[in-house]
């Protein structure tokens, strides 16, 4: 299965502003509704729910899978899909555009984890607290992103960490410290002469390269934001600058590697390392991969281990009037057996930690491992404000990986801003 662009689009905001022009949507669909809100249909009466989604491949198969099966144990609910782009930046517009527009359809929508404080701080999603969702049946680092003082305005879908994969016959025992992770590395590439670098990341000067210094030990919760310049901070930058030009384990190169370059090192046999998302230890271990059976995935062994998150949740319109109906279909989305099935055809790992069982492991026995990564999840700023936030630290990373400031200096010149935006959201 080739890399899908919608898989890691849909676990960033892309830094791509000249979309607009293909956001325009039929004005026809987007029609305002005068209905209130409280004038709403009871999950048992007979309706038709709009369901907005992005997918592909075998995502949109196993979307249209699910839905199915929903049907079938509720004949009185059908569910229509609105397709959106499989690009996170244009299917956020149009999402947008539906909700500036006031209408009530559609009643479900996806939403990047980085969406909903956005979307919930407009008044555009629906406070799902009524409806009693058990936070304990997720992991907690993405839970987190449905949340907006104090209330619920989205589900769990589907989770997407960043972890470190690495071989296993080329490395016996996973490294437990950044000093054995660069010892490893440059053994392994002195032994194997096909091996081309030791470590492979994303560089580039986009929301990848935020994830990745998130991921190496960066410290960005909202406890961080009135001063990003930290101890913390500074060391995640200076392994990342240290990685290319001091410890010379990953190419000058990776500068402008984003997720696809990253991929094609890993799946070439070039790197005994590599940071990357779980789609590609399913790529890795598919049928004729050279990698089946070689492949491990652990958080990175920075001093407090932690995982970048990405994924998808599910919201309500806050104007549907369809809200129970809703609530129902996202809750069947989120069963075991839904997620499993999910899981085991899209690729897509399940955000309900109960779909961790016997069922999924014997159809996908990879998914074993990821749960570890998961465990250690940290979602990026959980704040409206964060794509100002990203902005400016993608050119701030950038700058230190290219040897155009130092960590420290680059942290100091950013950190007032970061500190004022965030202080906007307040």
């Amino acid at each position: 299965m080739p890399w899908r662009p919608d898989k890691a689009n849909r676990r960033t905001l892309t830094a791509t502003a000249a979309v607009a022009g293909a956001v325009a949507l039929a004005a026809a669909g987007c029609s305002s509704s005068s209905s209130s809100a409280s004038n709403q249909v009871a999950a048992s009466a007979k309706q038709t729910i709009v369901f907005a989604t992005a997918g592909l491949g075998t995502e949109g198969t196993a979307t249209k899978a699910a839905i199915t099966s929903f049907e079938k144990a509720h004949p009185n609910i059908k569910v229509s899909i609105l397709n959106l782009s499989s690009n996170s930046t244009v299917a956020q517009q149009q999402e947008e555009h539906y909700f500036l527009a006031g209408s009530s359809t559609p009643d479900v929508v996806y939403t990047d984890v980085i969406w909903p404080a956005t979307f919930a701080r407009s008044g555009w999603l629906a406070n799902l607290n009524k409806f009693h969702p058990n936070a304990s049946a997720y992991f907690a680092g993405q839970w987190a992103t449905t949340q907006y003082h104090g209330g619920t305005y989205a589900i769990p879908w589907f989770i997407n960490a960043e972890g470190l994969y690495y071989r296993t016959d080329l490395i016996k025992t996973p490294p437990t410290t950044i000093s054995q992770l660069v010892t490893d590395a440059k053994q392994a590439v002195a032994k194997d002469p096909s091996l081309k670098e030791g470590l492979a990341f994303e560089g580039a000067n986009y929301e990848g390269s935020v994830t990745a210094f998130q991921s190496f030990g960066g410290q960005l919760g909202l406890s961080n934001l009135a001063n990003i310049n930290t101890p913390a901070n500074v060391s995640a930058l200076t392994f990342m600058y240290d990685a290319i030009h001091t410890y010379k384990i990953a190419p000058s190169a990776v500068t402008g590697w984003q997720e696809p370059n990253v991929q094609a090192a890993w799946q070439s046999g070039q790197a005994p390392f590599a940071l990357n998302w779980p789609y590609l230890f399913q790529l890795s271990e598919a049928k004729g991969s050279s990698l089946a059976g070689k492949t491990g995935w652990i958080p990175f062994p920075s001093a407090t281990p932690q995982s970048s998150l990405g994924g998808d949740d599910l919201a309500v319109n806050a104007k549907s009037t369809h809200q129970a109906a809703a609530y129902e279909f996202i809750s069947y989305l989120d069963s075991s057996a839904a997620q499993v099935q999910r899981a085991v055809t899209a690729g897509d790992p399940p955000a309900a930690k109960a779909a961790y069982n016997s069922a999924l492991y014997a159809a996908a026995p990879y998914y074993r491992q990821e749960q570890a990564v998961y465990a250690v999840v940290t979602p990026r700023p959980v704040t409206p404000v964060y794509p100002q936030i990203s902005a400016q630290l993608q050119p701030m990373i950038s700058s230190v990986l290219s040897g155009q400031a130092t960590p420290k200096a680059a942290l100091t010149g950013a950190a007032p801003t970061v500190a004022q935006i965030y202080q906007t959201a307040k």
